[in-house]
């Protein structure tokens, strides 16, 4: 069976992860999986979008319903911040322990069928060079220890953690720079249809509680000039919060990034949207002149085909390619991770999150048909 389809699967963290999961689980029992050529991720999607790839979701679903927040992203102490960024990286050494060897799972997807393009934000220093800013590495031509690079720097939230080296590059996450990779899928030439899944965020308010319980430990020093100052300072931050501004630098880097990644997926599927009906335009259109020609002077069709051929225009795909669009929200059930303090993940809320994408991408299947 020829492989024409791309599955594209957005960033979207833990909640993303676990609703892409129900989404591609449903899209294996589909007649389409057999078809699928090339999956496109960022971020959660590529951590997905890499087990998809190998045909590993069951052991995907395991993982995530054991995965604890500490193992994932473990806050930092205040004191190391400026240093070390809001967060400790911990999921590099739990998806070893857990699921493999990331090299391992990167050379098993080297030779799966289905090739896997995972997305990064290069932040290497000539990068800034004019430089596009994105990194896209394929399963076809990428070395597997590079490759498990750029999937675990993809899933590194940075407005929590630092950067990772992939290759000879400093990349993190993919979603500063393509958050919904559609136009990778667009790019291929054998794809025919694309079954994307889109995550809808929805941001937990930041907790002033956990300021307030440092702040309190902290009274207990009150006589030393540097620790009342710094309390009086953290009294002012949870009144920020209780306003509703943002208590620090770092939650407004964390309100940054989120605005900035979903403006960009946004812009990623206008811009899908908008190139598609110039295509379908334009074929619209040429039939239209086609069919006045051959009213007139049927020896001038061919001559119109012709110059409609060599046509060049700005948009990269110059055909109508169909685009199934999955999206869904965690609802009331995020499980992002917190600035400080976290809920414990319950396996209740992960299986609801998984039912949540399976029923959505069942809907969205239905209505075209599709069993």
């Amino acid at each position: 069976m020829q492989r024409d389809v791309a599955i594209v699967l957005s960033g979207g963290g833990m909640n993303g992860i676990l609703l892409e999961l129900g989404f591609l689980q449903r899209l294996r029992e589909s007649e389409l999986w057999p078809r699928v050529g090339w999956i496109f991720g960022t971020s959660a999607g590529a951590l997905s979008g890499a087990m998809a790839a190998i045909d590993r979701l069951d052991e995907l679903e395991r993982f995530l319903l054991s995965l604890k927040p500490e193992e994932t992203f473990r806050p930092n102490r205040l004191w190391r911040l400026p240093l070390l960024g809001l967060h400790e990286y911990a999921l590099p050494r739990t998806v070893a322990a857990r699921l493999g060897d990331p090299v391992e799972i990167a050379q098993a997807a080297t030779r799966s069928p289905i090739e896997l393009v995972v997305v990064a934000t290069d932040l290497t220093h000539d990068a800034h060079d004019g430089g596009p800013y994105e990194l896209a590495y394929s399963s076809r031509s990428t070395p597997p220890e590079t490759l498990a690079e750029a999937v675990l720097a993809s899933a590194a939230i940075s407005a929590l953690v630092l950067p990772m080296r992939v290759g000879d590059r400093i990349a993190t996450d993919g979603s500063w720079v393509r958050n919904f990779p559609l136009g990778h899928a667009y790019d291929r030439p054998g794809v025919e249809l694309i079954v994307a899944f889109r995550y809808l965020p929805r941001y937990p308010e930041a907790d002033p509680e956990s300021l307030s319980a440092f702040r309190r430990r902290l009274e207990r020093f009150g006589r030393v000039p540097p620790v009342r100052a710094f309390v009086s300072e953290l009294r002012e931050a949870e009144e920020r919060s209780r306003r509703g501004e943002p208590a620090h630098l770092g939650e407004m880097i964390v309100r940054l990034a989120r605005v900035a990644i979903s403006q960009n997926t946004r812009l990623e599927e206008r811009v899908a949207d908008e190139k598609d009906q110039a295509v379908v335009e334009l074929a619209s259109l040429r039939e239209d002149i086609e069919a006045l020609v051959r009213e007139h002077d049927g020896e001038l069709v061919e001559a119109v085909r012709e110059r409609f051929a060599a046509a060049r225009f700005p948009f990269r795909h110059d055909r109508h390619v169909p685009r199934i669009t999955v999206s869904a929200s965690p609802g009331e059930l995020s499980l992002d991770p917190g600035f400080r303090s976290q809920r414990p993940w319950t396996e209740e809320a992960k299986r609801a999150l998984v039912a949540t994408g399976r029923a959505a991408a069942d809907e969205r299947l239905a209505a075209f048909r599709i069993r």
